[in-house]
């Protein structure tokens, strides 16, 4: 059996994501993690906030956090999926500590 530790993903999403577009991105990352034999504990729209900064001609985006447990392999290939995902601004993902 693999190794499993507690991560959070946080990513951005494109202002013009519709809701209903943002709950598909938000499943098909959910889908992702348990695919690869993780279990999600939560994922959720935090909320729409602007940034500090424009990204790639955007002044805001909605944020999204995951928490799931996976195999320390996961991440890598989490981060290079929200990578080339067209939706997805930025994306950052932490190891959490017991």
């Amino acid at each position: 059996m693999k190794k499993t530790q507690k991560y959070e993903t946080m990513y951005i999403v494109r202002p013009e994501v519709s809701d209903a577009d943002l709950s598909k991105v938000t499943q098909r990352f959910k889908s992702v993690v348990e695919d690869h034999g993780g279990t999600v504990s939560h994922a959720a729209k935090w909320d729409r906030r602007k940034l500090a900064y424009e990204i790639d001609g955007c002044k805001e985006g909605n944020y999204v956090l995951m928490s799931f447990e996976a195999p320390t392999d996961l991440p890598a290939e989490l981060s290079r999926l929200l990578g080339i995902a067209d939706e997805v601004i930025r994306h950052r993902t932490f190891k959490v500590e017991d």
